[in-house]
């Protein structure tokens, strides 16, 4: 399976949500050879979509002449396009939006009524293409935090997009939190190699990755400095 990962985090590599996601690419390749490429989307030239519509009209050339090209590129040649990113402000940190807001040229301006709303039409063939999330925060659990990013992923790609939202994300960068942040990058080996098998993971196990690490109220006297 050939895989493109968009990372949305301006730690690039350090980045906690990028532990995650390469736990569930090992996954997958514990499965099966997998063919990944990796993109650092604040490493990347990529200008603000201006809404003038040219590409939708033209075959999907953009005005711009910069990077985005080859990641347009890059996504229709991939079977799995995997967005990775911490939660900023509810949504995507701003490179990552960049990337998405230029994803324009993928569709044209006829529009189709796709259930009960109307969708742009393809100006690509993307019907091998599977879409994946994977986005952390710094919140204790996931309510009320991860909704409005997972809507707008959903309502972007596809209703049946894979999704994994991990709270209490900054414990992956603390030696002394190991005890229960290698358990949960094990569960999302696990998910990943579940995935490149069956095309899904179990709702039992997705529950698990999503569920907060430590109690809550424990996290919080951490983070406060108060434990």
């Amino acid at each position: 399976m050939k895989i493109l990962v968009i990372n949305g985090s301006p730690k690039k590599d350090t980045s906690d949500t990028m532990k995650i996601t390469r736990a569930f690419l090992d996954g997958m390749n514990d499965a099966a050879s997998q063919k990944v490429k990796i993109i650092h989307a604040v490493e990347k030239d990529i200008k603000y979509c201006k809404g003038c519509f040219t590409c939708m009209h033209n075959g999907g050339k953009c005005v711009y002449n910069d990077e985005m090209k080859e990641i347009l590129d890059e996504i229709v040649q991939s079977d799995l396009l995997l967005f990775s990113y911490p939660l900023y402000a509810y949504g995507m940190p701003a490179p990552l939006k960049a990337v998405l807001d230029r994803t324009l040229p993928l569709t044209s301006m006829t529009m189709r009524k796709s259930g009960g709303r109307y969708e742009h039409v393809e100006q690509q063939d993307l019907s091998k293409l599977r879409y994946m999330m994977i986005c952390g925060c710094g919140f204790p659990n996931s309510r009320k935090n991860f909704e409005p990013a997972v809507q707008a992923f959903k309502l972007a790609f596809s209703e049946d997009s894979t999704i994994i939202t991990m709270p209490e994300n900054p414990m992956f960068s603390a030696p002394e939190a190991d005890v229960v942040t290698k358990p949960r990058l094990s569960l999302v080996r696990k998910a990943g190699r579940q995935y490149a098998e069956n095309g899904k993971i179990e709702a039992d196990l997705l529950a698990q990755i999503c569920s907060p690490m430590i109690p809550e109220e424990t996290y919080v006297k951490i983070v406060n400095g108060e434990a």
